[in-house]
């Protein structure tokens, strides 16, 4: 068995789905998800009947979260896993941080002086957007725009202060962490750390120690206590000259062969690893990394969990157009199964699809 196709397996591409679009949440630890969007449709693709409205709900009344944490993108949290996570990785961003926070001026009596504002301002259960917190940093005294608005509430989220609020229209909100989420026990870091090992490898794997290092933000001795912790319920395979870890792969009957999907930018599926080569069909691969943007930032068509091309949407009126850009040539059942999951996308966004460029 390949690894893209263990990876299709264990990230729940094929086989089971899950109940509730919380439980892929959990289920893979975090959802990179600077792209709202597209994070609800790596959710969708992973739970049974989540169209993008029903996301929208969930994601109003608190039952995942979207914060800074880990590397120093958004990502979609389960709520009891939010504190012991950011206790586990924070320092690692903040660090990660501290060219832009010396760049932008931001010292600890600043970070300090915000962090006051921030939580006299959103007190009381007030959800408020990005730029209406702009305002009260300034009316505090604090330049707060631009780059620096964005690293002063980064700043926030980091240390457990603010975290998302439902959403207002289309616009994001921030609330304070402490009255969206009850109280939870912390975890000791040993443990957290065990946790989020276990979660990233099972979910995940086929994976390196320097994927997870790389996906984590964490140190590779970090990784490789990790493993320490949790031994056996985790397995080592040797494949292409290199050392994977993983769990025992999902189990499903589905042909692995005829399996297209079409994934947002920066699904799980790709960007959750370090080493992007075995994800990539050889016939496409120099196309894909020769691209200025990179291979991530675009919608990506697999086949057999392998990137193959790209897609995009366009709406026009009464429905939704996906343009496919295929590096390969599909083959019959293959094109069937492109419009497949065409037409799943157009259940996700309740509208009628056109499928170009097959």
């Amino acid at each position: 068995m390949s690894i893209a196709t263990h990876r299709l397996r264990n990230q729940r591409l094929i086989g089971p789905l899950f109940d509730t679009p919380q439980a892929v949440v959990r289920w893979l630890g975090a959802v990179q998800a600077q792209d709202y969007h597209g994070a609800k449709w790596a959710l969708a693709l992973r739970s049974r009947d989540a169209d993008a409205a029903a996301l929208d709900g969930a994601f109003n009344e608190g039952e995942f979260l979207r914060t800074h944490v880990m590397r120093p993108t958004w990502h979609f949290v389960a709520p009891e896993d939010i504190r012991w996570l950011l206790a586990l990785t924070g320092s690692r961003v903040h660090a990660a941080n501290t060219y832009y926070y010396r760049k932008l001026e931001l010292d600890e009596d600043t970070f300090r002086r915000s962090h006051v504002i921030l939580a006299e301002t959103l007190e009381g259960s007030r959800f408020l957007t990005r730029p209406e917190l702009a305002r009260a940093l300034e009316a505090g005294g604090i330049m707060a725009s631009g780059q620096r608005l964005a690293y002063l509430v980064m700043h926030a989220e980091l240390d457990g202060l603010v975290c998302s609020g439902p959403l207002r229209g289309k616009q994001h909100t921030y609330a304070l962490l402490d009255e969206r989420v009850p109280p939870t026990p912390s975890l000791p870091r040993d443990e957290a750390l065990a946790e989020l090992t276990r979660r990233y490898f099972v979910s995940h794997g086929p994976a390196t120690v320097h994927d997870f290092a790389w996906w984590s933000g964490l140190t590779v001795s970090d990784v490789r206590a990790g493993l320490e912790l949790i031994g056996s319920e985790v397995e080592q395979m040797e494949l292409d000259g290199k050392t994977y870890w993983t769990g025992a792969p999902v189990r499903t009957t589905e042909a692995v062969e005829q399996v297209v999907r079409l994934l947002p930018n920066y699904d799980e599926h790709v960007v959750a690893y370090k080493d992007h080569g075995p994800s990539l069909d050889p016939a496409a691969r120099d196309a894909l990394c020769s691209r200025t943007d990179g291979p991530l930032d675009a919608h990506l068509v697999t086949r057999a969990g392998l990137v193959v091309g790209g897609w995009r949407r366009t709406l026009e009126k009464g429905g939704v157009v996906v343009k496919a850009d295929l590096l390969v040539v599909l083959r019959h059942k293959e094109q069937a199964a492109l419009e497949q999951a065409a037409e799943g996308y157009g259940r996700f966004i309740r509208l009628p699809v056109v499928l170009r460029g097959v």
